[in-house]
């Protein structure tokens, strides 16, 4: 088939993933939604609503799910990237050999965030490794939740890209009422903030199913965006990215409203539950998980001290009580707040 200038494939049918195509579908012709679940997908095409993730929305007539990586590669030449982060490589590896030799411009814009759990490596830094320098790539990060982008109701995000010019072209895919995309060419500080707002949320949530009170939580809050700043910086993203929707207005959203899936985890686990069960309960990706491994690697390879993030790494890997987490962290040595 014939590739369309308007066509765009979401890749990653999760909420996000479908939440960003019926965003997307108001502005382009073709959206095709593809995951790898043909069981997920074929119930999608049968009922047009995906009830797994978001269920009682009907999806838009321009939305075309399917599981046929080989039918996008050829159609489209603009992609948008919501699989989870465990999933983000393999999914690129299969994409890369279907994709057809061709002189064309390939846009790939990232709304995973996480960060790789293997090594440490930022998301952009893998998708170079494997798709090359000559795709344009951007990464689209905010306070967003997926049944309010669905709902059509007010946010504000971030979309970060090497050049400002082409961070401006892929804000354009997404600039429609009632969303605001806001620009910057800070790659790395954007994705740290979506990964690092994920692990302060599941601290808020633990301190919430402790019944530590509001103070603790805004004390976690506030703590975690001066980790979020103190390991940013030394990885070169910028204090003004932080300070923005990518950094403390992620930290905000996820840390105080119960549609996070990373906050629910850290109640449940404040409540005493095992993680397992949550996980169970819960049934999606908590992307504050790997994130943390990864946080805290990098942090003992920095020699950077992540307090919060140590105990949170603690807690979801070495077992380690919540309460007795908390009073690790109250019983750190006096030190300046900056």
């Amino acid at each position: 088939m014939a590739s369309s200038p308007d066509a765009l494939v979401v890749l990653g049918a999760g909420s996000w993933g479908t939440a960003l195509a019926m965003h997307l579908a108001k502005k382009h012709q073709t959206v095709f939604l593809w995951g790898r679940n043909a069981e997920h997908i074929a119930s999608i095409i049968q009922t047009n609503y995906n009830s797994r993730y978001l269920s009682g929305l009907s999806l838009s007539n321009n939305i075309i799910p399917t599981t046929d990586l080989n039918l996008v590669a050829n159609r489209a030449s603009k992609f948008v990237i919501a699989v989870p982060s465990h999933a983000f490589s393999s999914t690129l590896v299969t994409l890369k050999n279907e994709i057809p030799l061709s002189d064309k411009t390939l846009y790939f814009c990232c709304g995973t965030k996480g960060i790789d759990s293997t090594n440490g490596e930022f998301l952009h830094e893998i998708f170079r490794q494997i798709m090359g320098q000559s795709p344009l790539y951007g990464v689209l990060s905010g306070p967003s939740f997926a049944n309010e982008i669905v709902a059509q109701l007010p946010a504000a995000l971030t979309l970060a890209s090497a050049k400002i010019q082409i961070a401006n072209q892929f804000a354009s895919w997404f600039r429609t009422h009632p969303i605001r995309i806001y620009t910057t060419t800070d790659l790395v500080g954007v994705q740290l903030g979506g990964a690092i707002k994920n692990i302060v949320a599941i601290a808020a949530g633990i301190s919430d199913g402790l019944q530590l009170g509001v103070n603790a939580r805004s004390a976690l809050i506030t703590r975690g965006l001066a980790e979020m700043v103190r390991i940013g910086i030394a990885l070169g993203g910028q204090i003004e990215t932080f300070m923005g929707l990518a950094g403390i207005g992620d930290i905000v959203l996820t840390c105080t409203d119960n549609q996070s899936r990373n906050r629910r985890l850290g109640i449940g686990l404040g409540e005493g539950r095992s993680l397992p069960e949550v996980l169970k309960e819960i049934n999606q990706e908590a992307e504050g998980i790997n994130s943390a491994r990864a946080l805290f690697d990098k942090s003992i390879a920095l020699r950077i001290e992540l307090p919060i993030t140590e105990q949170i790494y603690r807690i979801l890997f070495e077992g380690t009580n919540p309460m007795t987490a908390v009073q690790n962290l109250l019983d750190r040595e006096p030190q300046p707040e900056n």
